[in-house]
């Protein structure tokens, strides 16, 4: 029970003592065993102080929990520091959430042993060595963490005693076998119905609207026309692939590059096998006989490629003797690559063993490893001198980079002179269209950060990619704001044309209704018997309507919905119950309204202790 709550309140209540030690003591924290601090709380909870060390650790492990769950997504997102700022908060709630439930606690009078704690210490698998508690395995665990035995053990307390109280009241909690079924007998429903699209379309050639109808519509929705916080930049970029277009390389250079590294242009030798295959079915020694006896064949004069045809199991290659292709070394497999190049022209091999069976290896042709001429390599080694320059000249400017824009830091023409790259600048962007070479978590969150946006500063030199970094100061700042009138007016004009063609779109799927509900005949609806609720081919408005409407008796039931750009007229003919409602989907189900039903439960009671409580957020004066 406790382990699907915990699922469904992601991570509120521990299941286990290592969760404990991972979530419980970090959102707890660690001061609150060792000491207090007369700090201005982050909150108070009926006089209980949580500190803002404890706050500050509990975001952090929060924070690396969601790094490692949602990996370079999480980059992206934590780049956003309203985002941040949400959890954060989520966080402190948790806090007070655990501070309600520790003083319920103890005003109930709920106690855990010494023995208790032992026991569960003895019977945590993470303690456990073949099923038994491991003393040493307990030690190492808890050194590994930092933490002393006594103070795991009030960890555990403080835990123990929690769950106490929140198991008592979600634990009681159960679902009917009714319940899921019934669920999982409405999931399965599927209808018959009819349905008919009016196209707004055809109605907006004679829509029309005024400038007054503009203005009026744009005064009571300005909160529609809100412009994002902006910002655009100046800033001096150190890139390699930059400089390597602008590092020319002689043909003097690309051949003494040569010359003096020619043996890195040797082109290994190369040899062309054929081989007889015996492959092991179900008895390796048979197998390995049969080769034993064909390799002795060809110690007494047989000629190999015969014996190749009617012998080896390698079917394509028998057809040519057992002729193979022309091999470097370390391309085949490495028993079978030591014998190939152990071989002198014309000679065979003894059986050698792979992983595909036992081969008899001939060498049929040697081609030895040449040179490879200057021409053939110059435009590698041309790329390879112009790469090498880059990182030269990037890594020589870098510093440079960094040292200018921070002791001059108000401007960035004094770092451009430095490295002697001229100053750029973006066109005004907000946080959702970073231009697409810069859209990288460390540039946004430096380009909208109080350093550069309001101080006017350079920022700290910024890695946008390996060899490719950046400086940066903002050029203009605009805060988010209404946009002005001129801007949207298009856009408004359009959205109340097309509200217009709704309209009139609706009055014809109106009209189009009493017809149906009257009983005309000659009006085309469209049929689909047996709609499901996750179907796919028909407008998701029109699906989620059929499954809102009552069942019909006697009469289809007919109604209409809006679209996007329309409305549908919608008849629905028929209920259909569940074709089939199989016990591992009860059983899931079942198991999902348990976790919904503990999560109300356990919300409602910390619902219900924050309203009894006084809970403060303190804010420094």
């Amino acid at each position: 029970m406790l382990e699907k709550i915990r699922d469904g309140s992601q991570g509120v209540i521990a299941k286990g003592i290592l969760v404990l030690v991972i979530l419980s003591f970090a959102f707890a924290g660690v001061s609150s065993y060792l000491g207090s601090t007369t700090d201005v709380p982050a909150a108070e909870v009926n006089g209980d102080k949580i500190t803002k060390a404890e706050l500050e650790q509990a975001y952090q492990s929060e924070r690396s929990r969601m790094e490692q769950q949602l990996g370079e997504m999480f980059a992206a997102l934590s780049a956003d520091e309203k985002y941040l700022e949400s959890i954060k908060q989520s966080v402190l709630e948790r806090l007070v959430a655990d501070k309600l439930i520790d003083q319920a606690a103890h005003a109930m009078g709920l106690r855990v042993s010494d023995e208790q704690i032992i026991a569960a210490i003895k019977t945590e698998p993470a303690f456990q060595t073949d099923g038994k508690f491991d003393n040493e395995r307990y030690q190492a665990i808890l050194r590994q963490l930092g933490y002393q035995p006594q103070t795991f053990r009030s960890m555990m307390r403080v835990d123990m005693t929690r769950r106490q109280l929140t198991a008592a009241l979600v634990g009681t909690e159960f679902v009917l076998p009714g319940e899921a079924k019934q669920l999982a007998e409405l999931q399965g429903q599927t209808r018959d119905i009819r349905y008919l699209v009016v196209d707004s379309a055809p109605f907006l050639a004679n829509a029309s609207v005024t400038d007054e109808q503009v203005k009026n519509y744009y005064d009571a929705n300005q909160g529609q026309f809100m412009s994002p916080e902006k910002v655009s930049l100046e800033y001096v970029e150190l890139n390699t692939a930059d400089f390597a277009k602008n590092s020319p390389i002689s043909d003097e250079e690309a051949q003494a590059y040569y010359d003096e590294h020619k043996a890195q242009y040797v082109a290994n030798e190369k040899r062309l096998a054929a081989h007889i295959l015996v492959t092991i079915d179900s008895d390796e020694a048979a197998a390995k006989a049969k080769a034993e006896d064909l390799a002795k064949q060809l110690d007494n004069g047989a000629d190999f490629a015969e014996l190749a045809k009617a012998n080896s199991d390698d079917t394509l290659s028998a057809e040519q003797g057992g002729k193979l292709e022309w091999f470097e070394p370390g391309v085949m497999d490495p028993t079978f690559d030591a014998a190939l190049f152990a071989l002198n022209k014309g000679e065979h091999s003894g059986v050698v063993k792979t992983d595909f069976g036992f081969h008899i290896i001939k060498l049929l042709d040697v081609q030895a490893g040449a040179t490879v001429p200057f021409a053939d390599v110059k435009a590698k080694i041309v790329a390879q001198l112009q790469d090498k320059k880059a990182v030269d000249q990037f890594y020589s400017l870098q510093s440079k980079l960094a040292d200018t824009s921070y002791e001059v830091p108000d401007t960035l023409a004094e770092t451009a002179k430095a490295v002697g790259i001229a100053v750029k600048t973006t066109a005004l962007f907000s946080r959702d269209d970073v231009p697409a070479e810069f859209n990288k978590p460390d540039f946004v969150k430096a380009a909208f950060s109080e350093t550069v946006m309001l101080k006017g500063l350079n920022s700290e030199v910024i890695e946008l990619a390996p060899n490719h970094v950046i400086v940066i100061r903002a050029k203009e700042h605009q805060d988010a704001g209404t946009l002005p009138l001129a801007t949207v007016k298009t856009d408004i004009t359009d959205r109340l044309k097309q509200e217009q063609a709704n309209d009139a779109a609706r009055a014809k799927a109106q009209e189009i209704l009493s017809q149906v509900k009257a009983g005309a005949t000659d009006i085309a609806l469209i049929a689909k018997a047996k709609l499901g609720r996750g179907e796919q081919t028909i407008d998701a408005a029109i699906v989620g309507k059929v499954f809102q409407m009552p069942t019909p008796s006697t009469t289809p039931v007919v109604d209409t919905v809006a679209l996007a750009n329309g409305y549908a007229v919608v008849a629905l003919d028929k209920v259909n119950a569940a074709e089939s409602v199989s016990d591992e989907l009860v059983n899931a189900l079942k198991q999902r309204l348990n976790a919904q039903y503990s999560e109300a439960d356990y919300r409602g009671l910390i619902d219900s202790l924050k309203a009894n409580a006084e809970v403060l957020y303190p804010v420094e004066g």
